[in-house]
């Protein structure tokens, strides 16, 4: 087999016409994208199946379509374009700071767990510059060039060194008005009021009226959000009660705007990791992961969520 020297390898143009042609399997939507005239995509195109010895698409009249071959080039070009744009941010940011942390995150720990906090970090090193991108299932931290990523569930990322920064326990909640209209700090009569669910747990309140001995299938029923970060806005706005994590609602707790349902919480099977390639050497990385992992022991221990006087509920 002759191995690719780089004088055989296609120019930028080349992949970045064939993958937005890709994307949109379409010249002429890519050739507006790229401000390029149609024949010339076309022709760049035309140029890398020729250099790569494959056909990419399927020309159906004035459409195209991948081929199988184009598909999965495509999906593996797109990925390194994107490390590509990656790498040189990284190398502009290096230019006015020492180190970049590119960070895969939970977008709702993200907004309301770590970046209220993230200025202490920051301010202890002043030298780490941060890019927070939200990814919600695992991935290729080398492939994808993340330094960091924050995981939730079981202790099961292939080829990565995860610490555990804490397990979860779901509260249900609801505002003071809903707990008052519908009584709903009784468990019986709180089955009966409208819930709010996670979509990606959809069982989390049968889960819990079942620890109440309360089964019904009717628990399924009410309103469905994929954002805990919706959920916490619905429950805030008297749509529903909720079941969530204690670690999202401090502020809210704190002052007033929710309050618990029960003091029975519902204590899941999954727990938050902090996530970092296996035997990657990274001081900032190192540092970083130790500050999430002594952060966490705080927050865990009751630490105040700074709610002003004026925001509270009387």
């Amino acid at each position: 087999m002759q191995s690719v020297g780089h004088r055989n390898l296609p120019s930028y143009a080349l992949l970045r016409s064939f993958e937005c042609a890709a994307r949109h399997e379409s010249f002429t939507q890519a050739a507006e994208e790229l401000h390029l005239t149609q024949s010339a995509v076309s022709r760049q195109v035309k140029e890398l199946e020729e250099m790569i010895g494959a056909t990419m698409f399927r020309r159906v009249g004035r459409r195209v379509t991948l081929t199988e071959v184009g598909r999965r080039f495509a999906a593996d070009v797109a990925v390194d374009l994107e490390n590509l744009k990656q790498s040189v941010a990284r190398a502009i940011a290096a230019g006015e700071r020492n180190t970049t942390l590119r960070i895969g995150i939970l977008p709702t720990f993200a907004s309301r767990w770590l970046i209220p906090m993230l200025a202490t970090f920051l301010n202890g090193h002043p030298s780490v510059e941060i890019r927070l991108e939200t990814r919600t299932v695992p991935f290729d931290l080398t492939r994808e060039r993340f330094d960091v990523a924050i995981h939730f569930g079981k202790a099961n990322w292939p080829d990565a060194r995860m610490n555990k920064l804490f397990d979860e326990e779901m509260l249900p909640v609801a505002s003071p008005k809903f707990r008052d209209t519908y009584a709903a700090s009784e468990p019986a009569r709180l089955a009966e009021a409208p819930l709010l669910h996670l979509i990606t747990r959809e069982s989390a309140w049968i889960d819990w009226f079942a620890m109440e001995g309360i089964t019904d299938k009717r628990l399924l029923s009410g309103r469905h959000f994929d954002q805990f970060s919706m959920v916490i806005s619905a429950a805030v706005c008297s749509i529903g009660a909720a079941l969530l994590p204690r670690y999202l609602i401090e502020m809210e707790l704190e002052c007033g705007v929710l309050i618990p349902l029960s003091d029975t919480p519902l204590k899941t099977h999954n727990s938050y990791f902090v996530v970092s390639a296996a035997g990657d050497v990274n001081p900032q990385v190192d540092a970083f992961t130790r500050w999430l992992m002594s952060t966490a022991r705080r927050a865990s221990g009751g630490a105040s969520t700074g709610c002003s006087r004026s925001d509270r509920v009387g």
